[in-house]
Parts: C-alpha cells; structure tokens; sequence
C-alpha cells in the first residue's frame, strides 16, 4: 500500500528518515555514546509526526471501511446471483421432472392403448370365429338339406 500523505506532501516514513538523519549526523561526545542533536529541530519533527499520524490513521480506516462496504456489496451481489442461480436451477429441475413425468403417463396411456388394442384384437377374433362356426354348422346343416332334397328328387324320379 502506498505511503498516504498529507496535502503538504509530508508522511510518517519521510518524517522518521529525517528524524534518523538527524541523530545520524548529531556529533557525540568525546568520551560518551551520548550525542548532541539540535533540540528544536527534533521537536519540530515530532510535532510534524503527530501531526501527520492521526490524519494517515484517518485515511487509513477511512481506505478500510471502504474496503469493508465493497466486499459486503460483493458478498450480497454474490448471494443475489447464487440465488437466481438456484432459482433457475429448481426451474429447470421441475421443468424436466415435468417432462419425464408426462413421458412416463404417455409411455402407460401407450401401454394401456396396447393392452386394450390386445383385448379388443382377441375378442374380436374370437367373435368372429364364433360367427364364422355358427355359419359352418348352418351351412352344413344347409348343405345336409340340399343333398336329402336332391336324394329324394333322383329317388322319386
């Protein structure tokens, strides 16, 4: 993430590295680790430090709360797509359980169809051959009639 800086164009990491040229180029003492540094310009550091400090911590929780709000816009966008997603998906499901279950009704209408076609088919045949016996027996019965006749026309003649 990039330094945030005030609108004097001065940041905390600016400050501190003048803060440590300071101290770097402050001359010790001859038999002390102690050094002398220029008193008013460190504390015109620090003033510049906390005065940048708190509007860099602004900038920086202002900076997280958007961040905050653009993944809960995303997290709710991506809850709406999810659930036009399964919506549609639930649609097409009943969309082909209704499909599969009209094949299964039209598959036993067409069953049925046949059975009865079946049915209808036997019983038909078998009407019929009643029919077609009942005219053998009559026409045998008929054709036993027409020979006694005729037997009795070449007898009598």
């Amino acid at each position: 993430m990039k330094n945030l800086t005030l609108e004097s164009g001065m940041d905390v990491l600016v400050l501190i590295d003048e803060l440590d040229d300071a101290l770097n180029g402050a001359k010790s003492g001859l038999l002390s680790a102690r050094v002398r540094v220029d008193r008013a310009q460190t504390f015109s550091i620090l003033d510049r430090m906390r005065a940048t400090i708190p509007e860099e911590i602004k900038q920086a929780r202002w900076i997280a709360k958007e961040a905050d709000e653009m993944r809960a816009e995303a997290r709710r966008e991506s809850e709406r797509i999810l659930d036009e997603a399964r919506q549609e998906r639930d649609r097409l499901l009943d969309a082909e359980e209704l499909a599969k279950l009209a094949e299964r009704r039209a598959e036993a209408i067409l069953q049925r169809a046949r059975t009865r076609e079946r049915q209808v088919r036997f019983g038909a045949e078998d009407h019929a051959e009643d029919i077609l016996q009942g005219l053998q027996t009559s026409l045998e019965k008929f054709s036993g009639a027409v020979r006694r006749g005729h037997d009795r026309l070449l007898s009598s003649a």
